[in-house]
C-alpha cells in the first residue's frame, strides 16, 4: 500500500557514530582481506535487508537471520564448503570479523522511519553480536555415546599495531565448529564460539550468558587465545585481575574482575583440564607447558610477587597465567561458572593458548608487508590442527 510512512516515535533517538573498532574497517588492508575472501557484500546485502523492514519486530528478525548466516558462512568457508569466494586461505578468521563490523556499523547508524529507541538499538546490535559469534548456533546432537565439547575464541587484537592481524584461535573455532573427533572411547562433538576483544562485553556478562546453559551438558571446555611465541600452554591458575592493556576499542581497565556476587568471588581458579596427559603428548610441532606461574600480593603484603608455582595461601591475583588481559578473565570468568554451577569435580574446563601467529621473513612490517603469506597460512594451520589434538587428547585424559 502506498500510505505516508510513519513518524519517528517521540523517544526516537539519532544515529550512533562509529565505534573504534568500526572505524578501521576503511582502511585498505580490511577492505583488502574483504575483497579477497568474497565478504565485500556482506555490509550491502545486510543493508539492502534492513533497510526492508518497517517495524522493530521486523528489524529484529532481519537481524537475528543476517547474522546467523555470516557465522555460518564464515564456518563452511573455514571447512571448505561452498565456493571459496577469493584467494584468501579459507582457514582465515578475519574476513568473519570485518565483516561483522561492517554490519554492526549499518546498525549503529541506521535511521529507519519508524524510529529507533537507544534501546532497541542496543538490542539490535546485542542480537548481532550473538549470532554471528555462533553463541546462539551451539548445538549437541542427542545421539547416546557422543562427548560434548565446547571451545571458544577470540577476535584478531592489538590492531593498531598491525591491522593485518589474524587471531589462531578465532581460526580454530571455525575450523572446529560442528566437527566430530575420533575418541578411544567413541566420538566427541565439537561446538565453538568466538568472543569480542573488549572489556565491556565482559562486564555486561557476555561470557556467562553463553556458557550458563552450556556448562551442565557438556563433557569439556576450553577456551583458546593467542598467547606466547612458539609454544603452547595449558593455562595452570587464572586470576581475579584486569591489567590494564588496551582493547579493541582502545579502552584500558585495572580493576578486580567484575561479576555477579562479588562478595563470594575468589581471587583464584584453576584448570580442572587433563594438563598431564596434554603436556605428555605428541600434539604437534609446536611444545605444549603446563603454565603454572602467576604474580600475587602476598597475604600480609603491599608489592606484587611473581610465583612459578602458583599462589600462595590468602593471597590477591596481580595475573593469572594467562596474564592479566581477556585471555586471562575468559579463563576466569568460564571456570568460576564452572565452581558456581557446582562443576569443579565433574567437569574438566580451562584455558588454553596457542602460538603467536606470525608472517613470514621479510613480511612483517605491518607498513609494507602483505596481508597473507605462505609461512602465515602454514603457521594458522598448524596451530588449529595442534589444538584438535589437544582437545583430542584432552578428553581421553579426562575420561580415566
Amino acid at each position: 500500500m502506498g500510505g505516508v510512512a510513519a513518524a519517528p516515535t517521540a523517544s526516537a533517538t539519532a544515529a550512533a557514530p562509529a565505534t573504534v573498532e568500526e572505524q578501521r574497517l576503511d582502511q585498505a588492508t580490511p577492505q583488502e582481506i574483504l575483497r579477497r575472501s568474497g565478504f565485500d557484500t556482506v555490509a550491502t546485502g545486510f543493508t539492502r535487508a534492513l533497510e526492508g523492514a518497517g517495524s522493530f519486530g521486523q528489524a529484529e528478525r532481519v537481524v537475528v537471520r543476517q547474522g546467523a548466516r555470516l557465522w555460518q558462512r564464515a564456518v563452511d568457508r573455514a571447512q571448505g564448503r561452498g565456493p571459496a569466494g577469493g584467494d584468501l586461505s579459507r582457514d582465515d578468521d578475519r574476513p568473519l570479523y570485518w565483516a561483522r563490523l561492517g554490519m554492526t556499523r549499518e546498525v549503529r547508524q541506521w535511521e529507519p522511519e519508524f524510529g529507533l529507541t537507544d534501546a532497541q538499538r542496543a538490542s539490535l546490535l546485542s542480537a548481532l553480536e550473538e549470532n554471528s559469534r555462533g553463541e546462539n548456533a551451539i548445538s549437541y546432537p542427542r545421539a547416546k555415546g557422543v562427548k560434548r565439547i565446547l571451545l571458544t575464541g577470540f577476535d584478531p587484537f592489538t590492531l593498531d599495531r598491525d591491522v593485518r592481524i589474524s587471531n589462531p584461535s578465532g581460526a580454530t573455532a571455525l575450523a572446529l565448529d560442528g566437527t566430530t573427533i575420533q575418541t578411544a572411547d567413541g566420538p566427541a562433538r565439537i561446538e565453538t564460539a568466538v568472543f569480542p576483544v573488549r572489556w565491556q562485553d565482559f562486564a555486561q556478562g557476555t561470557v556467562e550468558r553463553t556458557l550458563r546453559r552450556q556448562l551442565p551438558r557438556v563433557d569439556l571446555f576450553t577456551t583458546v587465545s593467542q598467547g606466547r611465541v612458539g609454544r603452547f600452554d595449558v593455562e595452570r591458575t587464572n586470576g581475579a585481575w584486569r591489567g590494564g592493556f588496551p582493547d579493541n576499542e582502545n579502552v584500558s581497565r585495572t580493576e578486580t574482575i567484575p561479576v555477579a556476587d562479588p562478595a563470594s568471588q575468589p581471587q583464584w581458579t584453576s584448570t580442572t583440564l587433563p594438563y598431564a596427559q596434554i603436556v605428555a603428548a605428541a600434539t604437534g610441532r609446536f611444545p605444549v607447558y603446563d603454565h603454572t606461574s602467576v604474580t600475587e600480593i602476598p597475604a600480609g603484603g603491599t608489592d606484587p610477587v611473581v610465583r612459578s608455582d602458583g599462589p600462595t595461601p590468602g593471597s590477591t591475583a596481580r595475573a593469572g597465567g594467562g596474564g592479566d588481559y581477556l585471555s586471562n578473565e575468559i579463563a576466569y570468568r568460564a571456570t568460576l561458572l564452572r565452581d558456581r554451577l557446582g562443576l569443579h569435580d565433574s567437569l574438566p574446563g580451562g584455558h588454553v593458548h596457542t602460538p603467536v601467529l606470525q608472517f613470514g621473513t621479510g613480511n612483517t612490517d605491518p607498513a609494507t608487508g602483505t596481508v597473507t603469506d605462505p609461512e602465515f597460512v602454514q603457521n594458522r594451520l598448524d596451530i588449529i590442527a595442534q589444538v584438535r589434538a589437544i582437545v583430542t587428547v584432552a578428553v581421553r585424559g579426562a575420561g580415566r
